[in-house]
């Protein structure tokens, strides 16, 4: 865009130039020839004052420029000049100018008692283009500079429409990759400002249906979980074996396709790398407290006085505390106590769960195993939560009894 602006500037300068140069430069060369040949005349009338004085050879050699006198006996006075057709011409009592090699000769025609005298005086064409070339150099560079002024003012025009068009392309492409905080500078003219803040409010709207569609999610999974909490309780208080190991199965499955669901909206969900660990428990351990109390369960909670910045988002670290905490409800009786901790590890932070259930054996870590490396148990989202912040899980059984999770994660 730049680059059509300036030949456009430079084509529309030219021709403006052009139709204001050429005639002045036409009319220079004519004031040039106008001003010799008003010389060449009043040489030639100071002359032709003193035809018919006795000192007309004295006036012709006084004169400031060469003039020749010819006589009607065919004498000549000055210096040598041919009787042309124009000096003929003159000599039948005409003043006139004519072209003549090298130049123009101004004839003025005299009468005298003896007959017609003819005074000439001649203008070379040095003298009538005299200072031209040099008026018409001084032009051309004027042109070439008023057009390069221009181009270079073209340049800065359009440099301040591309330069705040080029960032809301940058903006816009930054929006596809998924950043949601990226937002245009508004400047340029008034209409790439308004296209700007349009861009902005479009990207902020954008975020807040995400923002909502996120919540949504969140508000999905923490309505299914209780109720699947309780189906599996109802499941493994069935007297069938077979039947509460089936119905199980079917209770694992559905759990796990939920978490699968809930999973990956989370991470189509684009947001912010990092979270403060701190808070995302404080206020996932609040949501659980409700059915803790329900079931007489005590729970013990530690967490750390300030922020803990850690590299997962919000969302993925709260599945991964109901992920757990779901566990201990689903696989513990009612009234077993738990305990949440949270603190400071470089380089990062280190969560705990851990209750005073009957804890882990193989068969029950291996149950609903799947190839897609699923335990049934929800330990998949935290350990996939863990790996993604550059830290890990593990998995303990103490031998007084229960089960202690610990969740490893990246400082942010």
């Amino acid at each position: 865009m730049r680059r059509w602006l300036a030949l456009l500037v430079a084509a529309t300068t030219s021709v403006v130039l052009i139709a204001l140069l050429v005639p002045m430069a036409l009319l220079i060369r004519s004031v040039a020839e106008n001003g010799a040949m008003n010389r060449a005349t009043a040489a030639a009338e100071s002359v032709a004052v003193a035809v018919g004085a006795p000192d007309l050879e004295l006036a012709v050699a006084q004169v400031s420029r060469p003039v020749t006198v010819f006589l009607p006996d065919g004498r000549t006075l000055g210096p040598a000049a041919p009787r042309s057709d124009a000096v003929r011409l003159a000599m039948t009592g005409r003043s006139v100018t004519a072209e003549a090699p090298g130049g123009r000769e101004v004839l003025v025609s005299v009468r005298s008692p003896e007959g017609t005298v003819v005074i000439r005086a001649f203008a070379d064409n040095a003298e009538l283009l005299r200072g031209v070339r040099e008026a018409w150099l001084a032009l051309l560079v004027l042109g070439l500079a008023l057009v390069v002024l221009g181009i270079v003012l073209a340049d800065r025009l359009a440099l301040a429409v591309t330069r705040p068009v080029d960032g809301l392309a940058k903006v816009s492409h930054r929006l596809a990759g998924g950043d949601l905080a990226a937002r245009a500078e508004p400047g340029g003219p008034p209409e790439v400002r308004s296209v700007a803040l349009a861009l902005n409010h479009l990207a902020g709207r954008i975020d807040d249906l995400l923002a909502a569609e996120r919540e949504s999610v969140a508000d999905l999974s923490h309505r299914l979980r209780t109720p699947l909490t309780g189906l599996r309780l109802d499941a493994e208080s069935l007297r069938d074996p077979e039947e509460a190991e089936r119905v199980g199965a079917r209770v694992d499955a559905l759990e796990r396709a939920v978490s699968a669901v809930i999973t990956d909206a989370r991470r189509r969900a684009a947001d912010r790398e990092g979270c403060d660990a701190t808070a995302v428990v404080r206020k996932r351990v609040r949501f659980w407290s409700v059915l803790a109390e329900d079931q007489g369960r005590a729970v013990e909670v530690e967490l750390p006085p300030g922020a803990l910045p850690v590299a997962v988002r919000a969302e993925e670290l709260a599945a991964c505390v109901d992920a757990l905490l779901g566990n201990v409800f689903a696989h513990t009786p009612e009234g077993a106590a738990l305990s949440v901790r949270l603190a400071a590890r470089p380089p990062g932070a280190v969560l705990t769960i851990a209750d005073e259930g009957p804890g882990f054996d193989r068969a029950l870590l291996e149950r609903g195993h799947s190839g897609g490396g699923s335990t049934g148990l929800g330990l998949d989202i935290a350990r996939r939560t863990a790996e993604d912040a550059g830290g890990r899980l593990s998995v303990s059984s103490p031998s007084g009894g229960g089960a202690v999770v610990e969740v490893t994660l990246t400082g942010a």
